[in-house]
């Protein structure tokens, strides 16, 4: 008889996580690997996504966390957290390539926003995404983000963001009230 997947543990990230959740961003955006889930940015950036010097600042950070999420004792998802006076920041999102459209992410997205609301009274949380990608923020607009038009631009130049395939890639601003 199979036994059911237990539900996803959440904790803060330690050093020991830092390679692990490389490998985990890595995989959910870059290379062929990616390309079994939907968040693959392979066909707009080569390249990496994030270092182990970034992971480490993020968890370092005294005003960031980076949710970790467990499930049946292995890393399967992460977020990052930022407190920024009113509003957290929800970034550095993945989740495993082989669980996506499995509804983890959604789990998971209610959580970050429970602890930001709880944990630090944060009124809103706010995201930037790669405009150009559609499916993405779609189904953050699903979860009750809005777009806002507010646009920063991509680091071109800067490797450590990836290699861009295309010279039209900006960050959009969504933000969600926070009942």
């Amino acid at each position: 008889m199979e036994t059911a997947a237990t539900g996803p543990t959440f904790r803060d990230a330690v050093d020991s996580d830092v390679d692990t959740l490389v490998a985990l961003i890595e995989s959910a955006y870059r290379g062929d690997s990616s390309r079994g889930g939907w968040t693959t940015e392979a066909d707009i950036l080569q390249g990496q996504r994030t270092d182990p010097e970034g992971v480490r600042a993020v968890i370092k950070s005294p005003d960031s966390r980076l949710l970790t999420v467990e499930r049946d004792g292995q890393v399967v998802a992460c977020c990052q957290l930022e407190h920024r006076g009113d509003h957290a920041y929800f970034g550095m999102f993945a989740v495993s390539p082989r669980l996506q459209g499995d509804g983890l992410g959604k789990v998971i997205i209610a959580e970050a926003e429970r602890t930001v609301r709880e944990e630090w009274g944060a009124t809103e949380m706010h995201m930037t995404v790669i405009s150009v990608r559609d499916d993405l923020i779609a189904w953050y607009e699903r979860r009750g983000y809005r777009r806002t038009g507010r646009m920063t631009p991509f680091p071109y130049g800067d490797e450590r963001f990836g290699i861009p395939l295309r010279d039209d890639l900006q960050f959009e601003l969504l933000v969600k009230e926070l009942g």
